[in-house]
């Protein structure tokens, strides 16, 4: 007997993994090689937005991000959806590391997975807001 891992549960599970600390490296374990991950934004100026390819990019993006970036708050809401595909709606506060700047914004996840590994990630947010949190604070 197999058991499916629906993308509601994938979701909960990286979030959770997340929030207690895990390596970048073992929160990349919960992805397909070829994951097909996205999240817009300006990358110029924030490093771990973009596309990201593989494993390999997945766990950049973890290491980038806490590298630059400490999350306060993390509170989902609401996951929409149920077998292969989910959306997870929710918001969070960040703080940039560089700024000492904070970034509040709403998010939408579209999370898709395939014999239990994540293979469509994207994450919509305020992407204005996270770039203007790379300016200094004015005087």
């Amino acid at each position: 007997m197999t058991t499916t891992v629906t993308a509601r549960e994938a979701a909960t599970a990286l979030f959770d993994q997340l929030f207690s600390g895990a390596a970048p490296n073992e929160l990349a374990e919960r992805f397909d090689e070829s994951v097909d991950w996205f999240i817009p934004g300006h990358t110029a100026v924030v490093p771990w937005i973009g596309r990201k390819v593989g494993r390999a990019g997945v766990a950049e993006f973890y290491a980038q991000l806490g590298q630059g970036a400490k999350v306060e708050e993390f509170k989902v809401d609401t996951i929409i959806g149920d077998g292969d595909r989910c959306v997870v709606l929710g918001s969070l506060r960040t703080t940039i590391l560089a700024t000492g700047r904070d970034i509040e914004t709403d998010f939408a996840f579209d999370i898709e997975v395939r014999d239990g590994l994540i293979t469509r990630y994207r994450m919509f947010e305020d992407s204005w807001a996270v770039a203007a949190a790379f300016e200094p604070k004015a005087s």
